[in-house]
């Protein structure tokens, strides 16, 4: 794992120690060697900290939700209700701009609006279905999983007819409810979702996300967190995200060959964002839509460009590569940005020079030599260590390369 959460020291020489890991197992683990087993959940919500911190806020909000009840109401000067009068495809969208709850208690205003809901894109947010709307923020390692929650989501899900406007289930612990879980996915690719929202609170963190979920073809926005992507090798063929412009992974589990099939199966996609994947990745991109690539908290092993030539803009921030929390045997080894076909590439970074090695493919002679440019980046950031010779001696080969340089970002880490 790129990211190591202070594990216990017979542990260290396992690069992979949280994937597929018991939980029970490494809290003996931890009893045996001396150390306090509270460290091991603290780690883990820092984790979890980060996969909620990249996770996109919902579109609606109970907090912003108006009052429903129309007796009393001020604004009504003659008593007549104007608003019931409105076309039932004007009532509808007002609906799904409500929380689940508040749509479904729409029913309750009139006769007129008693059969709407069910036919409104629903938005379902699973922290909403919480006595406080979700508003004492997300469960730590150790809280219970509500299970009244869990319940209330099966119950709209089947309930409603779909389509879904939009679902985030962040609350519940997946291998606790491995049944529901399926079911829910079922529905929701029977029903027609388009932004899903889907996380796995650990135990387990390589928890394997159903295959099931690669027959959405409604998708246009997908963050999946804290979960082992299926094996794609038995995904059948014609699995495809037809719709998907936005996809998030967020602390996953995955192969080189899990993430090149959903890109390849995504022909409009604009933007990924991967953030602390659990197991080292290789980027191969090659993509005519996608336009942004963000990468946080994580350790690709090799980031290639093969061809992407609606790509504006590639950026890696947070690398743990030198924390004491990343794994020994990534902090010695160097990875690779190679550059083939981006003609629109305007913003890279950061790029670590001395650690990362860069590569661009097209070439031009300079003074009878052979250079290597990338003329379309107009914005490059940098990190470089001032305290280690070797990183500054690579920053004026590193600026050779972008002759139309406008801005540069320069990151300096603290040196203890």
């Amino acid at each position: 794992s790129a990211l190591r959460l202070r594990p216990p020291p017979a542990a260290m020489d396992d690069p992979q120690f949280l994937v597929g890991t018991p939980r029970s197992e490494l809290l003996a683990n931890m009893e045996r060697e001396g150390r306090d087993p509270a460290t091991l959940d603290v780690g883990i919500n820092l984790v979890l900290y980060f996969v909620y911190d990249y996770l996109p806020h919902p579109p609606v909000s109970p907090g912003s939700a108006p009052t429903l009840s129309l007796a009393g109401a001020s604004w009504v000067s003659d008593g007549v209700d104007r608003i019931s009068r409105l076309p039932d495809v004007l009532l509808r969208d007002i609906i799904s701009r409500l929380p689940a709850k508040d749509a479904a208690r729409t029913a309750a205003l009139s006769s007129r609006w008693r059969p709407l809901w069910r036919s409104a894109p629903l938005a379902l947010v699973d922290s909403h279905l919480l006595p406080d709307g979700g508003a004492a923020g997300q469960f730590t390692i150790g809280a219970p999983s509500p299970r009244a929650v869990t319940d209330a989501v099966s119950r709209v899900l089947a309930a409603h007819p779909g389509p879904f406007r939009c679902v985030h289930l962040t609350r519940s612990t997946m291998e606790e409810h491995r049944g529901e879980m399926a079911r829910w996915l079922d529905i929701l690719v029977a029903k027609g979702v388009q932004e899903l929202v889907f996380v796995n609170r650990p135990w387990p963190l390589d928890l394997r996300l159903p295959a099931t979920l690669f027959s959405c073809a409604s998708l246009t926005r997908l963050y999946l967190g804290v979960w082992r992507i299926p094996d794609t090798a038995a995904v059948p063929r014609g699995a495809r995200f037809p719709n998907l412009k936005e996809l998030g992974l967020c602390m996953t589990v995955m192969e080189d060959r899990d993430l090149a099939f959903m890109l390849e199966r995504s022909p409009v996609l604009e933007s990924l964002i991967i953030m602390g994947s659990q197991t080292g990745v290789r980027l191969r991109l090659v993509s005519q839509s996608v336009r942004c690539v963000q990468l946080g908290y994580t350790y690709l092993e090799d980031i290639e460009v093969v061809d992407a030539p609606r790509l504006e803009r590639l950026f890696q921030s947070d690398n743990f590569r030198q924390s004491e929390l990343t794994d020994p045997s990534i902090k010695n080894c160097s990875s690779k940005i190679k550059i083939g076909c981006a003609p629109n590439l305007r913003v890279l970074g950061y790029i670590l020079p001395g650690e990362q090695e860069l590569g661009i493919s097209n070439t031009v002679i300079v003074a009878g030599a052979k250079e290597s440019i990338a003329p379309s980046v107009q914005i490059l950031a940098i990190e470089v260590q001032f305290g280690c010779r070797n990183s500054i001696k690579k920053v004026p080969g590193f600026l050779r390369c972008f002759p139309n340089l406008g801005t540069l970002h320069v990151q300096s880490p603290h040196i203890p």
